[in-house]
């Protein structure tokens, strides 16, 4: 039997008849570029997430350079940010001429707010947490700081689409929030896709301007934009799929239970969730020693892994110029050596889920 990280097969298969007539519907439509289906997705995020505006964009990176722009991010600022994320986290800082200050996290990989304050300077522009896993970073402590400084806050949410703190959504804390809606995430587009929250409406209209070239209009051009539309076909696919979402997270949620039930945690590190959170689990993501070890021998024996991230984004051959000292950020890099993602997609089955927990105990048994 074997266990695969991700199974889109499986979800193309089972909405196959129904997502065919939806794509032959928009095709018959002649509509490509915008569209009906993309202000419709745009104001059912709207409604989903009780904010006042969404932007269909390209992709989750896109959100986050327009999003960055808006806030007037620009050549010689600095953003406050993790290291242990997907490398379009920095390197749409990094494109807008601004400079990536690092700051440490807590043992549930997200941010540690108590380290934001000591990393502000006179340059700070944006303070950006990133939502990983599926968790919503601690924003009662980041919001504090950010009031008492007044820098705005930009929410890499592109993992955590329906994840609450307190009972409010994921990427509606900040001035701005921004998603992904690539092909792994838990809603998620045939391609790359993404879309951008915000409760102002000037920074929602200078959005809606440089997704399209920077154009208002056919004939003026108010400033010099970008090409980042979701196109109608991608709307109507995540259209379709975000009547599914609820389901999706509830079956991620019930197969985390099952592995907290099944795995001895003598052996293995797992973030729990608090009494503040509600986390989807885009990925499930535990912390154990001997890590590459244990992942060679999940795959001898079927099952396939993954890990989010192995290195972390301040050691990548392209930062090397910054110079980062080697005892830069200790618990960031302390993960990177521990942590090992499971699969945790809505198809996995009972029977596979505890396979791959008696593997991972058997591991360390003996």
């Amino acid at each position: 039997m074997k266990i695969p990280y991700v199974n889109l097969k499986k979800q193309y298969f089972e909405e196959k008849s129904k997502l065919i007539q939806k794509i032959k519907k928009i095709l018959n439509s002649g509509q490509y570029v915008g569209g009906d289906e993309v202000k419709k997705f745009e104001n059912k995020i709207s409604s989903f997430l009780n904010v006042k505006h969404c932007i269909a964009l390209n992709s989750g990176t896109d959100a986050l350079t327009l999003g960055l722009y808006a806030l007037g991010v620009k050549r010689g600022d600095e953003v406050i940010t993790t290291s242990n994320s997907f490398i379009a986290s920095t390197s749409v800082i990094v494109h807008l001429g601004a400079k990536p200050i690092f700051v440490d996290v807590k043992k549930d990989q997200n941010i540690n707010p108590d380290l934001i304050e000591k990393a502000i300077s006179n340059r700070t522009k944006a303070i950006m947490p990133v939502h990983l896993t599926g968790r919503v970073c601690d924003m009662d402590a980041i919001l504090k700081t950010s009031k008492k400084h007044n820098i705005p806050v930009i929410e890499d949410a592109a993992q955590a689409i329906g994840s609450k703190y307190r009972g409010k959504f994921s990427g509606t804390f900040g001035t701005v929030g921004c998603f992904s809606a690539h092909p792994l995430k838990n809603l998620n587009a045939l391609g790359d896709s993404g879309y951008l929250t915000t409760n102002s409406g000037r920074i929602a209209k200078l959005i809606l301007d440089l997704r399209n070239h920077g154009m208002t209009n056919r004939n003026i051009v108010r400033n010099f934009g970008y090409v980042s539309r979701m196109d109608n076909l991608q709307a109507g696919i995540l259209n379709f799929r975000l009547e599914r979402l609820k389901n999706v997270v509830l079956k991620r949620r019930k197969n985390v239970k099952l592995y907290l039930k099944n795995l001895n945690q003598k052996f293995v590190y797992i973030p729990q969730e608090t009494k503040k959170e509600y986390n989807t689990y885009h990925t499930f993501v535990i912390q154990v020693s001997k890590r590459d070890d244990l992942k060679k021998y999940l795959k001898k024996n079927g099952v396939e892994t993954a890990i989010h991230y192995p290195t972390p984004i301040h050691l990548q051959p392209a930062y090397k110029k910054l110079k980062f000292g080697k005892n830069y950020l200790p618990e960031t890099l302390k993960q990177s050596k521990k942590i090992i993602t499971l699969p945790i997609h809505q198809f996995l089955q009972k029977k596979e889920i505890i396979k791959i927990c008696k593997l991972i105990n058997k591991f360390y048994e003996n």
